[in-house]
Parts: C-alpha cells; structure tokens; sequence
C-alpha cells in the first residue's frame, strides 16, 4: 500500500524474495535491515543471510554491517568481497 513504512515495504520485499528464490536463483540484496535499529537490523540481515545459505541460493549481500563477515568462518561457501 501506499502507507507502508520503508521497514514493511523491506520486508514485504524481502519475504517475496526467500519464499520463491531456489537454488538455481541470483538473489542482490543491498543493506537489509537499514530501516530500523542498528541491532535490530544487524538481527534481520544475518537471519536473512543465513536463510539463504541454508536454501543453496547464490547471493550477492551489500551490507554495513561488519559482523556479517563472520558468516564466512561458519558457512562453507560464504565469501566476503569488498573494494
């Protein structure tokens, strides 16, 4: 709707995005989770990005978030690339 706050309108989005992304998906997401706290939103990008792990589907994550980079100790496959 046009009233939705920029935080719903991410997570409307981002919902849509992991209930039909499958293994054979190229999922780009740029800073999840920039329309609420900071530790809320650290929270929602590393279930975010953990749930796309767990689906096998190939991501490109832009993120702020400099705890993410931790995923690439806990997850086989997991990069971290930045310039």
């Amino acid at each position: 709707t046009a009233r939705q706050s920029t935080f719903m309108v991410e997570m409307v989005e981002t919902a849509n995005i992991l209930n039909n992304a499958t293994e054979r998906s190229l999922v780009i997401l740029d800073e999840i989770g920039r329309g609420t706290s900071t530790f809320d939103g650290m929270a929602l990008a590393w279930a975010v990005a953990e749930r796309i792990v767990q689906m096998k589907t190939r991501a490109l994550f832009a993120t702020h978030f400099h705890q993410l980079t931790d995923m690439a100790k806990q997850y086989h496959g997991v990069k971290n690339v930045h310039t």
